[in-house]
């Protein structure tokens, strides 16, 4: 089986033809929309705003294109300088649109009859979530020009601070055992069954980033400064409304989730406290042991054997599902193992030109990246629930993208817990879940709440690295309560963490995807393959409704606490018997 992707479908290099014919085309295309937007008070409505669709679908396909394809290069070698070349070039390009795109956004919202104009015309009526967007965003809105000046300093200044970011971390080397080790690979020793080395590579890791802090620190200060003087620009109150407004989700949400997370906590922090008992430490668990494997799960699998396991499991569940998983591992759409210069954790991208999906994983083996498997396959789900929408109506918010991802990795470990034939099994089947729950609930409160502190300083003082420790360890006291013992918090968290480094929150969307896909997975239980339909409705539903527009697909209320306190009692549940278990 392939170890790497196959982007050769795509383009075959940076000098095939057809990179150079579409990068060209893409010139064409931007220029063309410059020069028609410049007359749109000379139209007739219907004929501005369809000329601007044509053309705005023209320039996303071609950008997704090549923009894609070095990203993805880039993604698997931070080394490679044609890639990241290419790369600024398309979206220096892209950006010579924004003053466009602001003046076609701002004469969509003020034709007096929006929705009878773009009722008249068949592909215009199939963007009516778009255009309501642009008319209720239009006041964040500046000037064509000042627009078009953001976007291309954005390259040199928010983009170019999250390369270094991404570069620094890829290429880091670790010391470690007598040799030198990578980032992803020394992190990825956290779930090894020898607790020396755990605590070792723990101890290599943190030690590492001294190497880099300082050039990191300045990445994170310039790009949180920019978001903050955007925000404030364009009339937004804060950075956080700025995040919720583009995400189309509003506040009552966000709050009702975190306000039910808070009351929540405590019980994760008596499971961490239970796993430090069972693994013989007095009181608190340390940092290093959080993925401590439990249990009798000790087993590997190859990438042969981690191909049948999900699609032998998923073909219970729904055949598309099925098929789809069973056509990434034939046909080359994942890049596994580790290596030098690749960047650590996992993703997903759509690649819209093939119809298909790419994803990226440092895979050793363990069932846990099984489980990894799985929830990206799960975004490569959601991709395909989209792709029957037009090229504009493909985006879908932060909060959302997590769900079709979360809600397969509650379908694998139902059937794993459910399966499992022993005490031992058992046990460590919902350890490994509620590690992941762990992460969702108690650190990604902790990098919100880290976010906001940065934010809440960053117009008054230049953050320092070891500021910024210290406000990365206040906000994993805070989330992780005496769960963890103080003296082994991660307080370089904010350096290898990518998702801080965009210009806004890219956190709390991972705990309302996985409180949110618990919530839908409770329902498919209760209601069984009944369920799949609306299922799916809602996943394609999620690129043209607000959150909770889409959400109301499936009878739920996200402002209502109620709805979150049923994600969590069901966590909290696992975490009573993972307790009963240990106590047998």
């Amino acid at each position: 089986m392939n170890e790497c992707w196959n982007l050769d479908p795509l383009y075959r290099g940076f000098s095939d033809p057809n990179y150079a014919g579409d990068l060209q085309a893409l010139k064409v295309a931007c220029a063309r929309f410059e020069t028609f937007t410049k007359t749109l008070s000379e139209m007739e409505p219907k004929q501005a705003l369809r000329g601007c669709i044509d053309a705005l679908e023209e320039i996303n396909n071609l950008t997704g294109a090549l923009a894609e394809y070095a990203s993805l290069r880039q993604a698997t070698d931070a080394t490679d300088a044609e890639a990241a070349s290419a790369l600024g070039q398309v979206m220096a390009v892209v950006s010579s649109t924004a003053g466009a795109d602001a003046r076609f956004r701002s004469y969509a919202a003020q034709v007096e009859n929006l929705e009878q104009v773009i009722a008249e015309d068949e592909v215009l009526s199939q963007y009516g979530f778009f255009f309501r967007m642009i008319k209720e965003k239009s006041s964040y809105l500046l000037s064509a020009q000042a627009e078009s000046i953001l976007a291309r300093m954005s390259l040199s200044g928010s983009s170019a601070w999250s390369d270094l970011q991404s570069h620094l971390t890829s290429t880091l080397e670790v010391p470690y055992n007598g040799g030198t080790t990578n980032l992803s690979a020394i992190r990825n020793l956290a779930y090894d069954g020898d607790g020396a080395v755990r605590k070792a590579a723990y101890e290599a890791e943190i030690a590492s980033y001294d190497k880099i802090k300082d050039a990191v620190a300045f990445a994170l200060n310039s790009i949180k400064l920019e978001t903050l003087n955007e925000a404030q620009l364009r009339g937004y109150e804060s950075p956080l409304d700025m995040t919720l407004k583009h995400a189309n989700m509003s506040k009552a949400t966000l709050d009702a989730m975190l306000e039910a997370m808070d009351e929540y906590l405590p019980k994760f922090w008596a499971y961490l406290k239970a796993k430090a008992k069972a693994l013989g430490y007095e009181g608190s668990l340390p940092w290093y042991e959080m993925f401590a494997p439990m249990g009798g799960s000790s087993k590997t699998y190859t990438t042969e054997e981690a191909r049948d396991y999900l699609v032998n499991l998923f073909g219970t569940f729904d055949g598309q599902l099925r098929d789809m998983v069973a056509e990434a591992f034939a046909n080359a759409w994942i890049d596994f193992y580790p290596r030098a210069g690749k960047r650590g954790g996992a993703f997903c991208a759509g690649v819209e030109k093939l119809g298909e999906s790419r994803i990226l994983t440092n895979y050793d083996g363990s069932f846990s990246d099984i489980v990894t498997l799985a929830h990206e396959l799960g975004h490569a789900f959601h991709n395909l629930q989209i792709r029957d929408h037009r090229p504009l109506n493909k985006d879908y918010s932060m909060p959302v993208a997590e769900t079709a991802s979360t809600f397969n990795e509650c379908v694998i470990m139902a059937a794993a817990i459910a399966a499992a034939t022993d005490k031992e099994e058992k046990l460590a089947l919902i350890e490994s879940q509620l590690q992941d729950a762990t992460q969702i609930i108690c650190d990604i409160y902790s990098r919100f709440r880290f976010e906001a502190s940065v934010f809440a300083r960053r117009n008054e003082e230049f953050l320092s690295a070891d500021r910024l420790c210290e406000l990365m360890v206040d906000a994993q006291k805070k989330s992780y309560g005496d769960g963890l013992a103080e003296e082994t918090l991660h307080p370089f968290m904010w350096v290898c963490k990518g998702h801080y480094y965009g210009p806004i929150f890219y956190n709390f969307p991972y705990a309302f995807g996985g409180l949110f896909a618990r919530g839908l997975y409770a329902q498919y239980e209760k209601e069984g393959e009944a369920f799949l339909p609306k299922y799916k409705k809602l996943l394609h539903e999620t690129t043209v409704r607000t959150v909770e527009e889409a959400a109301m697909v499936a009878d739920i209320d996200l402002t209502d606490k109620a709805f979150w306190r049923q994600g969590l009692q069901v966590l909290a549940d696992e975490i009573d018997l993972f307790i009963s278990l240990l106590e047998e």
